[in-house]
This record gives structure tokens, C-alpha cells and sequence, in this order.
């Protein structure tokens, strides 16, 4: 099996003593390409620099979480744009709306969410997208701006049945992660999974985050690598009745045809 993990976290902390053996476990996995978030100016840059060195294996997003909209500024989409015309960026973000931590104030999320989703839309890219407990806020958002439905990718969805319909019924493309393997969090996404449509489903791991709870053995320290991805993909297909040949066959062409920036 081939696989693209569509959202890791490879410029985190916790990857800076292995990074290198952590992509090589992926590929030997099948986990072939891997496309690693930006989450501000300072780790768009350093995701880019990662991108870089190794071309053909690792991308990039450009983008600023809500987490970090608070630090934004008259800079910042101009710095998004420069990194943006690298080649090697498939698209912006990871940016939208989280009403759950509320660490940016909700107005100043609002504000920069819609100014990524306006330079996304004006420069043709695709948009890495985040929501947590702001469904209603982030679909006002996207109706106004309007983006092409088939580039907008809803990173790692956790949400309800209603909230999924609303996301599937505008066309976008939903990423699902590990959460699908957490029994306490995560059951309700194996009926849920069902209804997004083969050709918008995407997987993506998240790490070194959201490591699956039914993974065994359980890895070092906790910590969730992009080599996982097959077993995201597994618990996936079984929420579908699919085999999981044709879950990895399906996702991988999503990817390769929503971020067409991959090579």
C-alpha cells in the first residue's frame, strides 16, 4: 500500500533527535509522502526548510492555527504569500476556528481565518483547515468567501453527524485521524466515516499528537509517528466495511489530486 499522511507535525520538538528515522519508518511502512503543517510564519518557514531537503518526500503548508492568530499582524500575509511561491508549499494552512481553547480571542480568529481563506482563493491553493467547537462560525466564514469546495480539506474532523453533512453537502474533503481509534472520544467517527464519499476522504496521522489509543505496542514516550498511518488507515476501512487496499488506493489518489503540487 501507498499512503500520504496529509497532516504531520514533523517540525516538532519531539522529532528533533530521530526525524530522520521517523520518515524512514513511514516510507518503509508504504507512508510515502508525507506533507508536514505549518502553524505560524516560524513554522511555516521551518516545514518548508524540512520540505526542502527532502524533495519528493516531504511538503509543506503555510499558515497561521487560531491558536496563534493572536500574534498576527500586518506582516503576516505577505510572509504567507513569499512562502507560498515555493513549490514545495501544497497549501495554506493550518488555519480556521477553534472556540474550544479560545488561547486568540474569537473575533481575532474570525478575522484571520477569513484573510488565509482570501490569499488561499486568490492564489489557486488548496486549504488545510481546523475546527473545534466553531462549526457554525467557520461555515459563515467559508460562505462568504466562497473557496473552491474541491480544495477545501477539513483537517482531522471530530465533529457530529449534522456538522459532517454540512461539510459533505458544500463538497469539501474531510481528513480523519487516530481519533477514530480512541474508544472514550473517538467511536462515534466509525459509523460517521461511513458517509463521507470514497473520493473526499483523506487520513492523516496528526503527530506527534493524537496517537492511536488501541495501538499495541504502545509507543515510546506516547509519542504518534507518521508510520502509524496504516494503522489510522485499518481502523478507517473497517468503519467502512472496505478493504483497506482500496481505502489507501482511494485516499492517496484524493491527496495527489487535491494538493496538485505533489509530485
Amino acid at each position: 500500500m501507498e499512503l500520504v499522511d496529509i497532516g504531520v507535525n514533523l517540525a516538532h520538538r519531539s522529532f528533533a533527535g530521530d526525524r530522520d528515522a521517523a520518515i524512514g519508518r513511514a516510507q518503509a511502512a508504504g507512508v510515502r509522502t508525507m506533507i508536514v503543517t505549518g502553524t505560524s510564519l516560524r513554522a511555516s518557514h521551518e516545514a518548508l526548510r524540512l520540505a526542502e531537503e527532502r524533495p519528493g518526500v516531504l511538503y509543506a503548508t503555510a499558515g497561521v492555527h487560531p491558536h496563534d492568530a493572536r500574534h498576527c499582524d500586518a506582516r503576516t500575509i505577505a510572509g504567507l504569500r513569499a512562502l507560498a511561491a515555493a513549490p514545495a508549499v501544497v497549501a495554506i494552512g493550518e488555519c480556521g476556528l477553534d472556540f474550544n481553547r479560545d488561547f486568540s480571542p474569537r473575533p481575532v480568529q474570525v478575522e484571520w481565518f477569513r484573510r488565509q481563506l482570501e490569499l488561499a482563493k486568490e492564489l489557486g491553493l488548496p486549504m488545510f483547515l481546523h475546527e473545534r467547537d466553531a462549526a457554525t462560525a467557520f461555515l459563515e466564514v467559508l460562505d462568504a468567501v466562497q473557496p473552491e469546495p474541491a480544495q477545501v480539506v477539513v483537517h482531522c474532523f471530530t465533529g457530529d453527524g449534522p456538522t459532517l453533512q454540512q461539510y459533505l453537502r458544500r463538497g469539501y474533503n474531510i481528513g480523519i485521524t487516530g481519533w477514530i481509534c480512541d474508544e472514550r472520544r473517538g467511536e462515534h467517527l466509525r459509523a460517521l466515516v461511513r458517509m463521507i464519499p470514497l473520493d473526499r476522504l483523506l487520513v492523516e496521522t496528526d503527530a506527534p499528537f493524537l496517537t492511536p489509543r488501541d495501538l499495541r505496542p504502545k509507543p515510546v514516550a506516547g509519542r504518534n509517528e507518521p508510520a502509524f498511518l496504516v494503522h489510522v488507515l485499518r481502523a478507517v476501512a473497517a468503519g467502512r466495511g472496505e478493504a483497506p487496499e482500496a481505502v489507501a488506493a482511494a485516499t492517496t489518489a484524493n491527496a495527489r489530486r487535491v494538493f496538485t503540487r505533489l509530485s
